[in-house]
C-alpha cells in the first residue's frame, strides 16, 4: 500500500501530468538532439570526434545503471523527492554543456543528465500511480507516453532547428527552462512513498556487482563492431557480463530484505509479459540505422530526405497512443499489446523488400514507417499500465525502473545486433542483401515481442469498463 506524507485525499490534475510530460520531455531534449548536433558541437569545443561519441554514449550508460536504482530509492525516499533530484541533475548537466569550452564540461554534464533520466523516468511513473486510478491513470500514461515514446521524434526535429537558427547550446537552455517549468507544476504535488517496516539498508553489495556487469555490458554493446566481436577484450568483456549477470540474480534472490531488484517482481505474468515485449519492441528500432543507412547507400537519399522517410513514424506514434488507450479500455491490455506489435512487424517487414525499384520502393518504406509507428503507439499505453497496474504498490518505482531498462537495453542491443548484421552481411553481398537480412533480424524481434504477450498476458488485463472505474472511484473516495 502507499503511504503519502502530506494530503492523502489528493487526486492528479492535469497540472500535475503537464510537469511530468515537462520533466520527460527534458530527458529527449539533452539525449535525443545530441546526436543531430554532433558535427556543430565538434566544430564549436574543438573536440576529437572520439570524446564527442564517448560524451554521448555516456547519458545512456548512466540511466541505464542507476535507474533501477532510482526507482527503488524513490518508492523508499519519495517519489516526488527523487523527481526534483533529477529535474536539478538535468538542470545542473545542462548549464554545464552551456558553460562547455571543451572535453571536460562536456563530459561532466553527460554523466549529470544521465543520472537525472535515471530519477525522473521510474519516479514520474510511479507518481502516476499514486494519484491515479483506473481511466485516468491511463490517461495520465498515454500522456507519458507521448512525452517518452514520442518526445524522441519531436526533440530531433526540435534540437536541429534550434541549433540551425540559434545555436547548439540553446537546445540545453531550452531544456533547463522545460525543467523548472516541470518542477513549478508539480510543486504542489504531495509525496508519495512506499509503506515500509523495518530498518532500510542499501544493497551497497548488489550495486556494485550490477555497475560492473551493465559497464561490461554497455562497451561490448556500443563499442563491439569496432574493439572487434572476437577481439580479446571484446570477449572478456562478454565474459564480464555473463558472469556478472548470473552472480547479480543468486546475489539479489538470498537477500532477504531490501535487494536492489526484487525477482519477485517476476512472478507476475502480466509484468513479465509487458517487461519482456517492451525490451523486443525497442529493440526493434534497429530497423531505423538500417533503414536510414540502406536509402542513403543504396539508393542514394540525402540525409535530409532519409529524415523525411520517417516522418511518418512520428506523426502515427503520437497520434496512436490515445488511440491505444482508449482500445484498452474497451478490451483490456492484451488486444491492442498484440495487434500493435503485429501491425509493427507488417511496417518493418515491407522496408525489407529492397528488390522494388526506387519510386515504388521509397513509397513502400514511408507506409512502412507509418505503420511501425502506428503499432508503437497502439502497444505503447497499454504495456506501460500492465507493468504499472501489476506491480504491488511498495514496489512501483523499482518495477518501473526495471521496465524503462528494459526499454534503454533493448534498444541499444537492437540497434548495435542490426548494425552489426548489416555491415557483416554487406563486407560479402550486396547492399539490397544487408539490408534485407538486417530488416530480418528486426522481424525476428517483433515475432519474439508477440510471442511473449500471447504466452504471459492475459486477456483480462487492463479492462476498465465505466461501471467499475465509477465503482472504484466511490470506493478510493470512501477510503481516503
Amino acid at each position: 500500500m502507499d503511504t503519502t506524507t502530506n494530503e492523502t485525499s489528493y487526486k492528479g490534475t492535469n497540472k500535475m501530468i503537464i510537469g511530468i510530460v515537462f520533466g520527460v520531455i527534458t530527458f529527449w531534449l539533452f539525449a535525443q538532439a545530441m546526436v543531430n548536433i554532433v558535427p556543430a558541437v565538434q566544430e564549436d569545443l574543438g573536440v576529437n570526434l572520439g570524446a564527442l561519441n564517448i560524451a554521448i554514449s555516456l547519458t545512456s550508460l548512466f540511466s541505464g545503471m542507476f535507474i533501477v536504482v532510482a526507482g527503488g530509492l524513490a518508492d523508499r525516499l519519495g517519489r516526488k523527492k527523487i523527481t526534483y533530484l533529477g529535474l536539478i541533475l538535468s538542470i545542473a548537466g545542462s548549464l554545464l554543456l552551456v558553460l562547455a569550452q571543451g572535453s571536460v564540461l562536456l563530459i561532466i554534464g553527460r554523466v549529470l543528465q544521465g543520472l537525472s533520466a535515471a530519477c525522473i523516468m521510474p519516479a514520474t511513473i510511479a507518481l502516476m500511480k499514486a494519484y491515479f486510478e483506473g481511466a485516468e491513470r491511463q490517461r495520465a500514461l498515454s500522456y507519458w507516453s507521448i512525452g517518452s515514446w514520442g518526445g524522441s521524434g519531436v526533440t530531433s526535429f526540435a534540437g536541429g532547428a534550434i541549433a540551425t537558427y540559434l545555436g547548439w547550446k540553446w537546445i540545453f537552455i531550452f531544456s533547463i527552462v522545460f525543467a523548472l517549468l516541470a518542477m513549478w507544476l508539480i510543486k504542489d504535488v504531495p509525496e508519495s512513498k512506499a509503506q515500509t517496516s523495518g530498518k532500510f539498508k542499501f544493497d551497497y553489495g548488489g550495486l556494485t556487482i550490477f555497475i560492473i556487469t551493465m559497464l561490461a555490458l554497455n562497451v561490448v554493446i556500443t563499442q563491439g563492431a569496432e574493439l572487434g566481436w572476437t577481439s580479446p577484450l571484446t570477449l572478456v568483456l562478454a565474459a564480464v557480463a555473463i558472469v556478472g549477470t548470473i552472480m547479480f540474480v543468486r546475489y539479489e534472490m538470498r537477500l532477504k530484505h531490501t535487494p536492489l531488484i526484487d525477482f519477485k517482481l517476476f512472478k507476475n505474468k502480466p509484468y513479465t509479459g509487458a517487461t519482456i515485449s517492451n525490451f523486443l519492441l525497442n529493440a526493434v528500432a534497429g530497423t531505423l540505422i538500417v533503414a536510414n543507412t540502406y536509402v542513403q547507400v543504396g539508393r542514394g537519399f540525402s540525409a535530409f530526405q532519409s529524415g523525411m522517410l520517417s516522418i511518418g513514424y512520428l506523426v502515427a506514434v503520437l497520434a496512436m497512443i490515445r488511440v491505444g488507450e482508449k482500445i484498452m479500455q474497451r478490451v483490456g491490455a492484451r488486444n491492442p499489446m498484440i495487434w500493435g506489435t503485429s501491425i509493427t512487424l507488417i511496417g518493418v517487414a515491407i522496408m525489407g523488400l529492397t528488390f522494388l525499384p526506387d519510386t515504388l520502393y521509397t513509397i513502400t518504406v514511408f507506409v512502412g514507417f507509418i505503420l511501425f509507428g502506428l503499432g508503437l503507439g497502439m502497444y505503447a499505453t497499454p504495456s506501460t499500465d500492465t507493468a504499472v497496474a501489476s506491480a504491488p504498490d511498495n514496489k512501483v518505482g523499482e518495477a518501473s525502473g526495471v521496465y524503462k531498462m528494459a526499454s534503454s537495453l533493448g534498444n541499444a542491443f537492437g540497434i548495435a545486433i542490426s548494425a552489426t548484421v548489416y555491415s557483416t552481411v554487406a563486407a560479402y553481398s550486396t547492399v539490397n542483401i544487408a539490408a534485407t537480412t538486417g530488416i530480418i533480424t528486426n522481424v525476428v524481434f517483433s515475432i519474439l515481442s508477440l510471442f511473449s504477450i500471447i504466452i504471459l498476458v492475459p486477456n483480462n488485463v487492463g479492462k476498465s469498463k465505466r461501471r467499475k472505474q465509477k465503482t472504484s472511484t466511490r470506493l478510493a473516495g470512501a477510503r481516503h
